[in-house]
């Protein structure tokens, strides 16, 4: 069985809680939980596939030889058995102590096959043979499974606990052939064909689940964002299993790309309280504690990388001596007609706090004013700037992307080698860069979002965004995007 997306998505659909094995006591900061809505999405995904994969399968040639009365011995083979099509007409997903259970009953499935037969004996020495086609139809094909799912070291173990599959009614067609092979077909062969489908169907589960299972320990511990920072997705306990929902947690934080393990020292606080008065429930929802922002802010300020240097402003006249020869005659008068740029350096990691209806961000900068003489680059003045403003969360594609908005600033001289500076021509310059360049700038980034850990080809759908702190959580239904094999490495975003 080729292992699809959807086989992926169900091993981290259908979770249970295990009891055995070593507990891992991490903390995890994205919580995923998934309703039973969304184990529906999932199981109806993974019956699509399962048929697809079975169907237009051959069985193995059944042969045997059997006595006829008034004909003599019979040899009889069946051949090029094909399983047609299959429909199911039911299906349920349930939830236990030991697993999830997975149960088709009643389904159909349409067969087509060859027949021979050669037959000899006293009274016809010569032999005589026939051959033709015949259909079967299985009327009512039970099916069922359960797995487990654990936590390997940061990675998921698939177990298949019990399966299996049961014909409890077949029927067959005979297209030609003689009166009496029906009846040997209906009597000697019918059991035949019924295991033949049965053993299908049960090769196919244990294929598919001990080749997702090698899947499933590839999955990366850690994501790129880029060239700096990763996510680490490492699973960091087992899931956890209730009547109407399965949640299971992964480390969340951001490190640096060529770390192992996330940034240390953060504690996940309180847990998850959100309504769940919706009367639109959803298919999913991740939770994402604040604290993942919080280590991105740390790991990009860590890495030296929340600095730029401005050259250029909508009003560029700024960034020239000659426009501040009335506010700042000293610069004027030391450095006449001389273009400009700017420094800004991010002085502190930013500080990140989800509230009850946005994201708080305060972030402490320092703005240096350089002026440019004889290809020299030469800091005249120092302007420190400690600023807040909100972040409004979206999501673009499945990626949980922000919009910032600038609240209120204050600033200071930190240092100045042209004399003294007025507080509101200082106030001036700060506006002008945080609103027409770092703002801007901080947004063209943000709406490049987070990934969430959703798997290739399935997309969030209608989702929505709630803020209960210091969780931000995304409920959602998911789309499946259409068939995807994995030939490569399973990965977590498009």
């Amino acid at each position: 069985m080729a292992p699809s997306t959807c086989f992926l998505l169900l091993s981290l659909l259908f979770l249970s809680s295990s009891t055995s094995g070593v507990q891992n006591h991490e903390e995890g900061f994205i919580s995923i939980t998934i309703s039973d809505k969304g184990l529906d999405f999932a199981k109806d995904i993974l019956i699509d596939q399962a048929v697809d994969s079975i169907t237009l399968s051959q069985l193995p040639e059944i042969e045997k030889t059997v006595q006829v009365p008034l004909v003599g011995k019979a040899k009889v083979v069946l051949s090029e058995i094909t399983i047609n099509d299959i429909q199911v007409n039911s299906s349920s997903v349930n939830t236990g102590e030991t697993g999830i259970a997975l149960v088709v009953s009643g389904a159909t499935a349409n067969l087509s096959l060859k027949w021979r037969y050669s037959v000899s004996s006293w009274l016809v020495p010569i032999g005589i043979s026939d051959s033709g086609t015949a259909t079967a139809r299985v009327n009512d094909l039970q099916v069922g499974l359960t797995v487990n799912l654990t936590n390997q070291g940061g990675t998921l173990k698939l177990l298949l606990l019990d399966s299996g599959c049961h014909v409890r009614d077949l029927s067959i067609k005979l297209h030609g052939g003689a009166a009496w092979l029906y009846q040997v077909l209906v009597d000697a062969f019918a059991g035949s064909i019924a295991s033949a489908v049965e053993e299908a169907v049960s090769d196919q589960i244990n294929e598919g689940i001990s080749t997702l299972d090698v899947l499933l320990q590839s999955l990366p511990k850690t994501f790129p964002i880029d060239e700096t920072a990763a996510l680490n997705v490492s699973f960091v306990s087992n899931p956890k299993l209730s009547d109407s929902a399965i949640e299971l947690e992964i480390n969340g934080l951001f490190t640096e790309r060529n770390e192992i393990l996330a940034p240390q020292g953060y504690h996940r606080g309180s847990d998850i309280s959100v309504s769940r008065g919706d009367p639109l429930p959803k298919m999913i929802t991740i939770s994402l504690h604040e604290n993942v922002f919080k280590s991105g802010s740390l790991v990009y300020f860590s890495a030296d990388t929340l600095k730029w240097s401005v050259d250029e402003l909508p009003d560029q006249n700024l960034l020239n001596t000659a426009e501040w020869r009335f506010l700042i005659p000293q610069l004027y008068k030391q450095y006449p007609n001389d273009d400009m740029n700017l420094d800004i350096f991010v002085s502190s990691p930013p500080d990140i706090q989800v509230t009850d209806k946005d994201v708080g961000v305060q972030i402490s900068i320092d703005i240096i004013l350089n002026v440019l003489e004889a290809g020299e680059v030469v800091p005249v003045a120092c302007i420190s700037v400690d600023f807040s403003a909100s972040c409004t969360a979206e999501i673009i594609g499945n990626n949980l992307a922000g919009w910032l908005k600038l609240r209120k600033f204050s600033t200071y001289l930190k240092w100045s080698k042209i004399g003294k500076l007025h507080l509101n021509l200082i106030q001036s310059v700060t506006s002008a860069v945080l609103k027409t360049v770092l703002i801007p700038y901080l947004n063209s980034q943000l709406v490049r979002g987070i990934p969430l850990p959703i798997l290739n080809d399935f997309a969030l759908e209608n989702a929505r965004i709630l803020y209960a702190p210091p969780w931000i959580t995304v409920s959602s239904d998911v789309s499946f995007l259409g068939h995807y094999y994995h030939k490569h490495l399973p990965a977590y975003v498009s």
